[in-house]
Parts: C-alpha cells; sequence; structure tokens
C-alpha cells in the first residue's frame, strides 16, 4: 500500500472551512450555504475560480472612489492591449456578454440608429456562419442579437453560404479538432470575403501564450473568460480585437441604455479587477504554476493505485482546461457503487469536496467514472482530497471483497 500523507488540515485560504471577515460574520454559515474544496476546475456552477489578493485589493480601492465608466474602460482596455499584444481589448461582464456585445458589433458597427434597432434585424445583415461541429451550449449569447445561424461543414459549402447578408463567422476554439476546416482556412476565406471572424476561447488560457495567439493568427475578434484561469473576478470576461471592432461593442454595451448590452454591465471593480488579474497572469511562474498542478495530480492518483478494483488515469485536456485532470473508472458491479454515489460521498465527508459535473464530459464507456481537476485547489487541500479518495474506495473495495467471499 502506498504511504499516505498525514491528514492535512485546509488553510485559512481554502473554501472548505469558515473563514470570517474582518467583520467578524461567516455569511456562509448565516445562510446555511455549503462550502467545499473545488476538486473539479472553473467551472461557473461551483463559482469558478477565486480571486488574487491583488485582484481583491484592486476591486477594494474601485469601490471607494467615483469614475467615468467610459473613460475607465478606454484606459483599462488600452492597457490590457499594450498588455496582450492586440489592437484593442475591453473588459466585459463575463465571456458570454462578449459574445453578445461583440456579435452585434459586427452587425451594427459604430451607427447608433443600428445599435439601437437590434435585435429587429430589419435591413441589417442577420446571419452568422458556423461549422456544424462548432455548435455549442453558450452560442444561445450570440442569437440574443436576432441572427440565425447557418451551419456547414466544408469549406465549399462555406464559400457557398456567404452572402451579402452575412454579419461574421464563428468559431468555438475548443472544437477545432471535431470540424473539417482548421482556424487558418477559417480565417483566411473570412478574409478573402471580408467577413469579421469571432473566436470562443473562453476557457483557453492557460497556456498563457493563448491570450495573443488567436488575434495574432488574425480573428477578428476573441473572447476568454476572466474568472476562469486568470483568476480574475468572476463575472468578467475580455473581448480583444480590431478595433473599430471593440469600440463598436463599447457602444453596444453598458453604460449605453439603449443597446442589446445595456444588462451586461461592467463595473468599475470588475474592470480594475479584471486589468490587475491580465497583470498578475502574465507575471506568474508558469512552469512552477505546471510542477505543482501535476504533484498534485500524482498525489491523487499514488492514493489510489493499489486499490485493483479502480482504474486511474491522468490526463490534459488539449486545448480549454488544459491543466492535467485525474480520471477514475470502475465496474460498478464490481463496486456496488454508481458515480453519482461517489459525488455524493465526497460531498458528505467531513470536509465537503465537489468533482467536475457530468454534464461537463462524455463518459469514456468504460463504466462508472468521475473525473477531478487540481488547478482550483489552495493549500494542503490535495492531501486531503487523496486521504478522502481513499477512504471511499478503500472502504468499498473492502465492502465487496467481503461480500465476495461471504
Amino acid at each position: 500500500m502506498p504511504e499516505m500523507p498525514s491528514k492535512t488540515e485546509p488553510s485559512q485560504e481554502t473554501t472548505t472551512g469558515d473563514v470570517p471577515t474582518n467583520s467578524g460574520r461567516d455569511f456562509f454559515r448565516e445562510l446555511g450555504v455549503r462550502t467545499f474544496i473545488n476538486a473539479a476546475g472553473t467551472y461557473t456552477l461551483l463559482s469558478a475560480s477565486l480571486m488574487l489578493p491583488d485582484v481583491d485589493a484592486a476591486m477594494s480601492y474601485a469601490t471607494k472612489r467615483f469614475v467615468e465608466i467610459n473613460e475607465l474602460q478606454e484606459a483599462a482596455g488600452k492597457r490590457i492591449a499594450e498588455l496582450i499584444g492586440c489592437e484593442a481589448a475591453m473588459v466585459t461582464s463575463g465571456a458570454a456578454a462578449a459574445l453578445t456585445i461583440g456579435t452585434a458589433a459586427c452587425i451594427t458597427g459604430a451607427n447608433l440608429k443600428y445599435i439601437s434597432q437590434i435585435p429587429d434585424l430589419t435591413g441589417l445583415k442577420s446571419e452568422v456562419i458556423i461549422q456544424r461541429s462548432h455548435r455549442f451550449l453558450y452560442d444561445h449569447a450570440i442569437r440574443n442579437c436576432g441572427v440565425r445561424f447557418i451551419e456547414i461543414e466544408t469549406v465549399s459549402e462555406l464559400e457557398n453560404a456567404i452572402s451579402e447578408n452575412t454579419a461574421m463567422m464563428l468559431f468555438f476554439n475548443d472544437n477545432e479538432s471535431k470540424g473539417k476546416i482548421i482556424a487558418e482556412e477559417f480565417i483566411a476565406i473570412a478574409k478573402k470575403h471580408g467577413i469579421p471572424t469571432f473566436n470562443d476561447a473562453a476557457a483557453d488560457v492557460p497556456p498563457t501564450k493563448n491570450l495573443s495567439k488567436y488575434t495574432g493568427m488574425g480573428f477578428d475578434l476573441v473572447t476568454f473568460s476572466g474568472g476562469k484561469g486568470m483568476r480574475g473576478p468572476q463575472n468578467a470576461g475580455l473581448l480583444l480585437g480590431r478595433k473599430d471592432l471593440v469600440q463598436a461593442a463599447l457602444l453596444n454595451s453598458a453604460p449605453n441604455g439603449d443597446s442589446i448590452g445595456r444588462g451586461c454591465k461592467a463595473t468599475k471593480e470588475t474592470i480594475l479587477g479584471m486589468l490587475v488579474a491580465v497583470e498578475m497572469y502574465l507575471k506568474r511562474d508558469e512552469e512552477a504554476e505546471a510542477k505543482e498542478w501535476e504533484r498534485r495530480t500524482k498525489l491523487l492518483a499514488d492514493s489510489l493505485r493499489d486499490i485493483q478494483a479502480v482504474d486511474v488515469e491522468i490526463f490534459i485536456p488539449p486545448i480549454a482546461n488544459h491543466v492535467p485532470h485525474l480520471k477514475l473508472t470502475w465496474d460498478q458491479e464490481g463496486l456496488g457503487v454508481s458515480a453519482d454515489d461517489i459525488r455524493q460521498r465526497l460531498r458528505e465527508g467531513s470536509v465537503s469536496i465537489e468533482a467536475i459535473p457530468v454534464y461537463s464530459y462524455e463518459p469514456s464507456g468504460k463504466g462508472e467514472e468521475i473525473r477531478l481537476g487540481v488547478w482550483m485547489m489552495q493549500s494542503g487541500e490535495a492531501e486531503v482530497v487523496a486521504q478522502r479518495l481513499r477512504e471511499v474506495f478503500q472502504a468499498l473495495a473492502n465492502s465487496s471483497h467481503t461480500e465476495k467471499n461471504g
């Protein structure tokens, strides 16, 4: 049996315990809201990431001062664009908001009449071309603008689909391998016809280089989530790309009252917090961070290596959430337990633990399965998760062995 670490108490930086504020109040406990170790990743359902202390400080600074929002957006956007190395940038209220106002920008440009008109697209371009394999849950944010998707699969179908009614061509970065048209070819065809391209890369940092990669390839607009790997405000996003389109997106968003994006309000706290998050993300030690994630994943895997009923696999998704993960599979009849049962047992321990939501991946077909991510764990939490996993699966294996042997 592998040597297990001693049980480690989570630090005060974790989400696992009761951490009162300076006022002395523990708000989540007062509300009866459960906190947990995030052994999943940056899923919105699980409140994504924890903001860096510098981000928190920047937002606190912003709460105590008044500024003109357009002025702050312009200044922060200019600084972010310089840091990343793109033509223009703005902070949005999440990547989904960026999809909406970025699409609106491609339809309206800076025309205030058109901006006040959408989602009524009478007389305006109203079609967005997308590869069929690139349709995804969040493209509703684009349909908010009133557009109709034109689905294609091949280059010839794409060429035939382009018309005077084409407002934009959309690319879902995480699905590139599923489509028949790669990014470079998609961009080249769009440029030939003068059609703006938009790449949704919301969850696609790390690696750091991706922040500048896709605008560098020639995409006219790119969005990233700010509250995932960059650990900015959870309701923040980035819209990067062509200056004219970013300026049009600003006009299609708050504080402009007569716009489709009026509800997509990025506050002064969000804008400043996201700027600092970008600064900190570009300064971090990427190599040391990756080594720590590898250590945590190996720790979890090693805690189960000698339990023969469980198959353990370490993997790294190729694009989105490109960090080490753990996949655990087992035969339900052998252990007598389902993946849902395991999830519940992890939640109900002395410290609650959340694994990756089942809706976020396609089961491998090898039996019951759960997946875990380590990159949102805080100091000492990987040791707690490793110990709890072993307790759960060892107890099940022992019980199964007892039943089989009478």
